[in-house]
């Protein structure tokens, strides 16, 4: 009789781990295609438009100055 319960305990282990495992991977807070992407932030969205050459060094300076303003407010 206690030979069909050796296991067990291991096997109700066994699956615990598995659920975790499962969890874990979907859980994890990382971009996947067709999930929706967290806003940029303002002074982001202008150094990437710095970086492109979209606007001028000095545009770049007054921008930046100003957000920094707005963002002490």
């Amino acid at each position: 009789m206690m030979e069909d319960w050796y296991f067990g305990g291991m096997h109700w282990i066994w699956w615990g781990l598995w659920i975790i495992l499962i969890f874990w991977i979907f859980l994890i807070p990382y971009p996947t295609p067709g999930q929706k992407r967290k806003k940029d932030s303002a002074m982001e969205i202008l150094r990437e438009r710095f970086a492109r050459g979209e606007i001028s060094e000095e545009e770049f300076e007054q921008r930046k100055k100003l957000l920094r303003e707005n963002k002490k407010k």
